[in-house]
């Protein structure tokens, strides 16, 4: 039997029994498939499909045809080799901890059975995207999640920030979609096929090819990948496209942990890794990729570090990761970029499930409103430290080794913009550490801020504070689970220069290639020193802010108002999309097409046609007089014409 096939079709087949039986018949049993199926779909990743892949086994096999048209033959199949060996420890490990966690979590939900129907659906669609071995069934799973990540943003239906996200998140997509979608026909034009393996075995072949695209004469290989790589801009939450992923934070935390950490936004680095052959053709598209993706990084950093949301906080450190990884691929260190996707999905989902727990108690997202949470909170606490010292990149702690692979393929890579990434890097490690650790110090640390409103009405905070409470351990188990792969998931990587034997690169190699290197071991040294200490300075600069001179940070924002606005606005992009697209396009939507198309137009055929006839039938109602004579000269009349014109005719 195949048992690969267990895998997407698991969760599909919960997805199913939720949607049909969910409300009336398992109602608070609503989890059982669901969590039971990627349980399942997890234990067949580990016990079949990773040996199979660790020991160089690579199944390419079509289940069916799905689309026949002409030359155009497209089937349903699967293609499990390394890279996707990797994506599916990621996913269904995450997955399986976060549907647990949220058993927890969204206890006594009206729509629970929706909730984890929604999940199942969601994670067979990432299955199907990372398993798929062509490019067709790649863009099935991408809008698929892309569908599921509007569900389950919007999952507050009576809550307008959370309908009014669901639908940024969808229409933003939309524009990198387009582009992605245009990639894929460009593939079809170009090779004949949307399979993965004849694409690539073929794609030096299209090396210095130009194409007449829009009246330019454009270097073929470029314009595939840049076109391809709009997809990902839109599904990573890159810039320009990256507004959407803060405001998707109005979901639920574990929509939050699964879609927008470890699973969903990782699909574009995955998308660019698996096409390497066709990016590593074109130095333009390359340049692009580490560009968009260190300046996203650095630019979403500079954001976090004056946001007062919990889980808006971190979203802005996803983006900023991210960038990480496309920064990684676009200097051809795919396997590095690969290995922080792997890290990243553990200690991000750790840490958006801790700020969960902590949600969860106090029942705000601002942290200016909370603090001295740590004795209330002691296991939620020891893990949020965990996964911020992953996050910030201390050595022995996962994320170390996947961020310094990254910052050191850039400084050592024969990228023409090496160099110029390499120092936004830096500056993105000591900004991680700063901004997560801001944000656990004033969470867990110093007294608790809340319920000042309250103290007039005779109820303190210290009334409110004792309330408070660990989360149950349906939700702190999965957290100290993801603790364990945020400390340890990593050391599958461990670099030579440390003793190790770069494990994870060289498994990833026959997909992701080899890249080459030029630095000594010296420099290697020194560019993993300075990275760390940057990241303990960022660490110390949080501690001494927030933690001794916790004054200090009010009077820098006064000080320097203007860039503390700049930031905490995040720039004013949304306010500058709203004013150049989102008004335009109301006001022609308004004005033109609701005005003249739809009042004057539509409804002047809709409503003029009928009215037309109702008149013409009223005067001709008048006719009808019930006279005998009239009807007679009528009759008379008649037959006079008919006579004449048949005379005329002959």
């Amino acid at each position: 039997m195949k048992l690969y096939l267990l895998i997407p079709f698991l969760p599909l087949a919960a997805f199913v029994i939720n949607i049909l039986l969910g409300k009336e018949v398992l109602r608070d049993k609503a989890h059982w498939p669901s969590v039971l199926a990627v349980v399942g779909s997890f234990i067949v990743t580990i016990t079949s499909v990773l040996p199979q892949a660790m020991a160089g086994k690579v199944i390419n096999e079509d289940l069916y045809t799905w689309m026949l048209s002409g030359t155009f033959n497209v089937t349903v199949g699967f293609l499990i080799d390394p890279l996707t060996a990797v994506m599916l420890v990621v996913v269904t490990t995450c997955a399986s901890l976060i549907h647990i966690y949220s058993v927890g979590y969204m206890h006594g939900d009206k729509g629970y059975y929706r909730f984890f129907a929604y999940l199942s659906l969601f994670t067979f669609f990432m299955l199907m995207l990372v398993m798929g071995n062509n490019f067709m069934q790649l863009y099935f799973g991408w809008e698929g999640v892309g569908l599921c990540s509007y569900f389950l943003i919007g999952y507050y239906l009576n809550k307008k920030s959370a309908a009014d996200a669901g639908k940024k998140a969808f229409i933003v997509n939309r524009f990198g979609d387009f582009g992605f979608g245009i990639g894929v026909f460009m593939i079809f034009l170009t090779f004949g096929t949307l399979h993965y393996v004849p694409v690539f075995a073929n794609a030096a072949g299209i090396a210095g090819q130009t194409v007449n695209f829009l009246g330019w004469n454009v270097d073929l290989p470029t314009l595939i990948a840049l076109l391809l790589f709009c997809g990902a801009i839109g599904k990573s939450a890159q810039i320009p496209l990256h507004v959407w992923l803060p405001d998707a934070m109005e979901g639920p935390t574990p929509v939050s942990a699964l879609i927008h950490a470890a699973t969903m936004v990782t699909a574009g680095i995955f998308m660019v890794a698996r096409c390497n052959p066709i990016f590593n053709l074109s130095e333009v598209a390359m340049n692009t990729v580490a560009i968009v993706g260190a300046a996203t990084s650095l630019f979403a950093a500079t954001i976090a570090i004056t946001q007062n949301d919990i889980k808006r906080i971190i979203a802005y450190s996803t983006c900023s990761h991210l960038g990480l990884m496309f920064l990684a691929c676009g200097v051809g260190a795919y396997a590095a970029g690969i290995f922080h996707l792997y890290t990243h999905a553990f200690f991000k989902a750790l840490l958006f499930l801790a700020a969960g727990s902590v949600i969860h108690a106090v029942h705000t997202n601002d942290i200016q409103e909370m603090g001295g949470l740590k004795k209330y909170m002691p296991i939620t606490y020891a893990v949020f430290v965990i996964a911020a010292l992953s996050a910030a990149g201390i050595p022995g702690f996962s994320g170390f080794f996947s961020k310094d692979e990254i910052i050191w393929s850039a400084y050592a890579s024969h990228s023409s913009v090496g160099k110029l990434v390499w120092l936004m890097a830096t500056a993105v490690a000591f900004l991680t550490p700063f901004y997560t650790f801001r944000l656990i110090f004033l969470t867990f640390h110093g007294k608790y801020r809340g319920g000042h409103h309250e103290e007039s009405h005779g109820h303190g905070a210290h009334h409110k504070e004792h309330h408070f409470h660990e989360s149950p351990k349906i939700m702190t188990i999965p957290l100290i689970l993801l603790a364990v792969g945020a400390v340890a998931a990593g050391w599958v990587g461990i670099p030579p220069i440390l003793g190790g034997g770069a494990h994870f690169a060289k498994f990833l190699e026959p997909v992701l290639g080899h890249p080459e290197f030029h630095g000594t071991h010296a420099e290697e040294f020194g560019v993993m020193g300075l990275s760390t200490t940057i990241a303990l300075i960022g660490i110390a600069l949080a501690a001494f802010f927030y933690l001794k001179r916790t004054d200090l940070p009010k009077k820098l924002a006064e000080k320097f108002i203007g860039i503390y606005k700049i930031s905490y606005n995040k720039y004013y992009i949304d306010e500058l999309y709203d004013f150049t697209i989102v008004k335009p396009t109301m006001w022609i939507a308004d004005k033109v097409l609701v005005a003249i198309t739809d009042a004057k137009i539509i409804e002047g055929v809709v409503n003029g046609v009928p009215g037309a006839i109702g008149k013409f039938s009223e005067k001709l109602r008048k006719i009808q007089t019930g006279l005998a004579q009239h009807y007679g000269i009528f009759m008379a009349a008649g037959a006079f014409f008919t006579i004449a014109l048949v005379l005329l005719l002959q």
